[in-house]
């Protein structure tokens, strides 16, 4: 079993910031896709990328080889895929469900049961990057499941790294894991811009020093002179999305009975973040709310 664009139809479920350009990338590949999402500017996004559009998402799966789900959370995959309303009873056995969803791995693997007893493959394939990854179509993929081999043409389409993580569930783990790893580094970076700041330093020439040396790392690297240093906080990826990847990192730490206190601190804070901020705030704006803090006492 194994997905070819000459004769598989792939339905693409959720066409948002990262969904539409990588249905987009998919279509540019020569891939037959059938997409729908709720919303019709969405819709239409997909329609004048030169993509077909359904009404429903059971429209769109009707005879679909595999369907790709880019969703906000694992709770929307499993309520399209396994709900009342759900488009299991569309597919055919021996179809292939490729969760690209930052979903919860324990809800994954329960999910993946339930469809194997349709005769439905579940493959969790998360991303990393963002949107302009998702542009140039070289996302890093990180893949659980016993079917990689059966997917990566596809996925060969949307980045230039896929890695083969384990058990199904397993890339939806790394994927929160990886997005704790840098909502800390992001965290630490604003913290230490502020401080140096207060002293005196500059955070443009901090920001340099901090490239060349051992305090490198993602956020200091591409984040903090376009979005953090101008307080554009214009990044693309929410306050929303990176909060629960935290509760879903912090939330596997406690399944497996892990200790894991940074973990459990940054979560938190990134969820009092959200509060503050709302849902629809860059991720980006940790800045805006760490600056808002009480100021720490001198001793």
């Amino acid at each position: 079993m194994s997905l070819d664009p000459s004769s598989a139809r792939i339905a693409f479920l959720g066409l948002g910031k990262m969904g539409l350009p990588m249905a987009s990338r998919l279509v540019a590949a020569g891939w037959n896709v059938v997409g729908f999402d709720p919303s019709p500017a969405a819709a239409a996004a997909f329609a004048q990328a030169g993509g077909r559009t359904a009404s429903s998402a059971g429209e769109a799966a009707e005879g679909a080889g595999a369907v790709v789900t880019m969703l906000p959370d694992g709770k929307t995959v499993r309520a399209v895929l396994a709900g009342p309303e759900g488009i299991a009873g569309h597919l055919a056995p021996g179809a292939i469900v490729i969760d690209m969803s930052s979903s919860a791995p324990v809800g994954t693997r329960d999910l993946a049961k339930e469809l194997a007893d349709r005769g439905i493959v579940l493959v969790d394939a998360p991303v990393s990057g963002g949107v302009k990854r998702a542009v140039d179509g070289t996302l890093a993929i990180m893949v659980g499941g016993d079917h990689a081999d059966a997917v990566r043409p596809l996925l060969g389409s949307l980045g230039t790294s896929v890695f083969e993580t384990g058990p199904v569930g397993s890339g939806h783990a790394m994927k929160a894991l990886n997005n704790y790893v840098s909502a800390a580094g992001l965290t630490a970076a604003c913290e230490a811009l502020r401080i140096g700041a207060s002293f005196g330093l500059d955070p443009t020439l901090m920001t340099d020093i901090l490239n060349v040396s051992t305090g490198r790392n993602n956020s200091t690297d591409v984040k903090l002179k376009p979005y953090v240093i101008p307080k554009s906080y214009t990044s693309g990826f929410s306050m929303a999305l990176m909060a629960k990847d935290l509760r879903t990192a912090d939330d596997l730490a406690r399944h497996e009975g892990v200790p894991a206190p940074l973990s459990r601190t940054i979560a938190a804070l990134w969820q009092d973040a959200l509060a503050d901020l709302g849902a629809e705030a860059d991720h980006t704006a940790i800045d805006a709310f760490l600056a808002a803090l009480p100021a720490s006492a001198k001793d």
